[in-house]
């Protein structure tokens, strides 16, 4: 049998657990939890929308500015890019807003020529020095959303 015919992560002595790269890893997981689901509407799946997300993902983490701007009740962060960065930044951060506001946050952003200004506040000043040490990239971690975001986005169920 190949090797990519192989499923699973291996933990045997001297065997890789990881495949290689995040993005690859994540898909991996994604079809292999398909593939295990009788119920999967395979007419519906699109790993190629999550792939698209992924590399949103990975746009915004790495190659976005992230220029912080310490208020009273909360931060304020202009995040900018150009190219396939800004796409990524116009897809994402408002997309996460929501997500801020469940978790008792508020949270608001405003449109930048080159990207977003995200705005986060609170009340309590135990969250306020929260967000402030959370910074751009610890705010947009907040929340158990991601894994079943990814799963719902490659079973076609769900779209930014």
């Amino acid at each position: 049998m190949g090797s990519h015919a192989m499923t699973g992560q291996f933990n045997a002595a001297g065997q890789p657990t990881m495949p290689g790269q995040d993005a690859f890893g994540t898909i991996q997981e994604v079809v292999q939890i398909l593939e295990a689901d009788p119920s999967t509407d395979w007419s519906r799946v699109n790993i190629a929308a999550l792939r698209e997300h992924l590399i949103d993902m990975n746009e915004v983490t790495l190659r976005a500015a992230a220029d912080q701007r310490t208020l009273e009740n909360g931060v304020e962060i202009a995040v900018t890019g150009d190219g396939r960065t800004l796409v990524a930044i116009k897809h994402m951060v408002p997309a996460h807003v929501h997500q801020l506001v469940e978790l008792g946050w508020n949270a608001k952003i405003e449109e930048l020529a080159n990207g977003v200004k995200l705005v986060v506040t609170s009340s309590d000043p135990a969250q306020v020095i929260k967000l402030k040490a959370l910074g751009f990239m610890g705010i947009m971690v907040q929340g158990g959303h991601h894994q079943p975001h990814h799963l719902m986005m490659a079973k076609g169920e769900f779209m930014h």
